[in-house]
């Protein structure tokens, strides 16, 4: 409700008055027509305007009614009759103010938790990009020393006696490749690590998917993990938070690839699947040939400041999980038949979003 000026508040108390008195002059009932008056300008007023309609009220009806000519043996109850008016027009305009009270303090306390959780958020994308540094420095590295090797190259072919202006066009245009490239990359990584409230936007789930291993792609790499992905083509655009989405994947993903550096035997997989699931809801799937969920811990993962690893904090399947329902979805993990484990996570579509 869009939150009215001090004018316009106890504009609208007069006004409410004045309708009060228009409907009950008719009809000879002041009592619940001034009362409903007090209670709207009390609801959407406030206070002050609440109080300034009960004072109108009570002059007009002390006016129009209470003047009129009345038997001798009813005119005390008649008084009597404004008493309780009044008494009730003062308690309404204060239960109204106390349920504005409250409903601001509510409003203020909802506004702080979600400040809360961005910030929290945010800890842990920082957190997390900060563990992956030597690999987001390797992932970088990789165009810029390309684009300098094009650079050298188109060089080469411009100092010759003979200059080959076509060979020379062809290493600046991946030159140009590559550069752009390395800025895609930290582009990507700019945005993680920028803190700012949540925004609504149509957002494509699986170019969120290819992203992010992009970024990733190096660490998986350093722990000779391969990355297999089946992003369905007839996906629908879902609206969301791009940052937060990324978040989940990427928590999903790293634990998938530290569940695989060390003590497994075989092939060591990443597979990231997305579908369109029942109801029109994405899925996304996140699997791992690892060491699979904790034994007799599995139900356990996702409560805040439980971690099987040595400097975890336990805060990144809780925070995803939470990320996720705030979008309209679920979050939950599985055991593999043979090794390892899988979570998914769903989404509503743009459709179901908007109904």
């Amino acid at each position: 409700m869009k939150v009215l000026s001090k004018l316009q508040r106890y504009g609208l108390a007069i006004i409410s008055c004045g309708i009060a008195l228009a409907v009950a002059w008719p009809i000879d009932a002041p009592s619940s027509c001034f009362l409903l008056a007090v209670t709207v300008s009390s609801l959407f007023g406030g206070l002050g305007p609440g109080l300034f309609s009960v004072a109108l009220s009570a002059l007009a009806f002390d006016y129009f009614f209470l003047r009129r000519e009345f038997p001798l043996a009813t005119e005390p109850a008649t008084y009597l009759r404004f008493a309780v008016f009044l008494a009730a027009a003062l308690l309404i305009a204060g239960l109204m103010e106390m349920k504005r009270r409250g409903e601001e303090s509510r409003n203020r306390a909802e506004e702080a938790l979600r400040q809360a959780q961005a910030d929290l958020a945010h800890v842990n994308r920082v957190t997390t990009m900060g563990e992956l540094t030597a690999s987001l420095a390797h992932e970088v590295n990789q165009p810029i020393a390309a684009a300098v090797t094009d650079a050298n190259t188109c060089l080469r072919w411009l100092t010759r006696d003979h200059p080959d202006v076509e060979e020379a066009r062809q290493a600046a245009s991946r030159m140009v490749k590559d550069a752009t490239r390395a800025s895609d990359i930290i582009s990507r990584i700019r945005s993680l690590f920028k803190k700012g409230t949540p925004q609504q936007e149509l957002v494509d789930v699986n170019e969120v998917v290819r992203e992010m291993i992009v970024l990733l792609r190096s660490e998986a790499t350093r722990y000779s993990i391969s990355v297999r992905t089946e992003l369905s083509g007839d996906l629908p655009q879902i609206m969301g938070d791009r940052l937060q989405l990324q978040q989940v994947l990427m928590n999903l993903m790293i634990n998938g690839i530290e569940a695989m550096k060390k003590d497994v035997d075989g092939t060591r997989e990443l597979a990231v699947k997305s579908q369109l699931a029942e109801d029109d809801q994405l899925m996304i799937s996140v699997s791992d040939t690892g060491v699979g969920l904790p034994p007799q811990q599995a139900d356990q993962i996702f409560n805040a400041f439980f971690t099987t690893k040595v400097h975890g904090t336990g805060m990144g399947l809780r925070i995803s999980r939470s990320i996720i329902e705030s979008h309209g979805g679920r979050l939950w993990a599985t055991e593999n038949p043979l090794r390892g484990a899988s979570f998914h996570l769903t989404l509503p579509s743009k459709a179901e979003t908007h109904e």
